[in-house]
C-alpha cells in the first residue's frame, strides 16, 4: 500500500472541507448530485470518445497502481543477472536453460531464452528494446486518459455552471427555485476544478512515473543479458548494473 497517496487524499479533502466549515459554510451545500453527474458523466464521455476500448480499460485498471504500485526489486534482479553470469562462465550459455522456465516475467523469460538459443547480442538488444518501446507507448497512452480527464473536468464544471445559471434565469419569477440553480452552478465549478487538480492530474503524473520505473527495470535487464552474452566479468557486470540503476 502506497501510504503517501492515501495521506495526500485525506489531507486534500480535509483541507477543503475544513476550509468550508471555518468560513461558516455548510458541508452539505457541497453535495449536489446534479453537478456531480454533469462533471463526472461529461468528463467520462469525453475521455471514452478520444480513447480506444483497450486504452480506456487499461487506464482504469492502472489507477490501482496509485495505491498498490507494481513491485520492482532491482537488487534481486541484479543478483539474478550476476548469478546467471557466473553460471554462464562456468558452463556456457546453455547452462542457463534451467532458469528459463522458472521466470514469471515474460520479458525476462524471453530475453533469457534468446540468450540460451545463442542469439547475437545485437539481435537480443534490438528485439528487447523494440518490445520496451511498444510497452512504454501502450502504457503511456493508457495513462494519458487521466491527464485528458484532468483537462476536460474543469470545462465540464463550467458547463454545469452555465446550465445552472440557465435554470436560474428561467425561474426568476419563482424565488424558491433560485437557490438550487445557483448552488448547482457554483458547486459544478468546484467539482470540475477540484476533481481535476486533486485527483485526475496527480493520478496521471504518478502513473507516468511508475511506467518510467517499469521501463528502467526492463532496461536494466537488457543491459545485464547483453553483458552476459558478451562474456563480461560478473563483477564488472554487477558494477555496471548498480551504476545504471543509480543514474536512473
Amino acid at each position: 500500500m502506497d501510504k503517501i497517496s492515501v495521506l495526500a487524499i485525506v489531507i486534500g479533502l480535509t483541507a477543503i472541507l475544513a476550509g468550508q466549515a471555518l468560513e461558516g459554510g455548510h458541508l452539505g451545500s457541497l453535495l449536489q448530485l446534479t453537478a456531480f453527474m454533469i462533471v463526472l458523466g461529461g468528463t467520462a464521455s469525453a475521455v471514452m470518445l478520444q480513447s480506444t476500448p483497450k486504452q480506456f480499460l487499461t487506464g482504469l485498471r492502472m489507477a490501482g497502481w496509485v495505491f498498490r504500485p507494481p513491485l520492482h526489486d532491482q537488487e534481486k534482479m541484479i543478483r539474478e543477472l550476476v548469478g546467471w553470469s557466473h553460471a554462464a562462465r562456468r558452463g556456457g550459455l546453455l547452462s542457463l536453460e534451467g532458469y528459463v522456465n522458472s521466470q514469471k516475467d515474460l520479458f525476462v523469460k524471453r530475453g533469457l531464452q534468446m540468450l540460451v538459443d545463442g542469439a547475437e547480442p545485437q539481435i537480443i538488444r534490438d528485439v528487447l528494446e523494440t518490445e520496451i518501446g511498444v510497452f512504454e507507448d501502450e502504457r503511456k497512452q493508457s495513462a494519458k486518459i487521466w491527464e485528458s480527464a484532468g483537462g476536460y473536468s474543469p470545462t465540464m464544471g463550467i458547463l454545469g455552471a452555465v446550465l445552472g445559471l440557465i435554470h436560474v434565469m428561467e425561474n426568476l419569477s419563482d424565488p424558491s427555485k433560485l437557490g438550487g440553480g445557483i448552488a448547482v452552478a457554483f458547486v459544478a465549478t468546484v467539482y470540475g476544478v477540484g476533481i481535476a487538480n486533486l485527483f485526475l492530474l496527480p493520478i496521471g503524473n504518478k502513473l507516468k512515473h511508475l511506467i518510467g520505473q517499469e521501463v528502467t527495470m526492463k532496461e536494466l535487464t537488457v543491459e545485464g543479458l547483453i553483458a552476459i552474452a558478451n562474456g563480461e566479468n560478473p563483477r564488472i557486470i554487477e558494477s555496471r548494473l548498480r551504476s545504471f540503476v543509480g543514474s536512473h
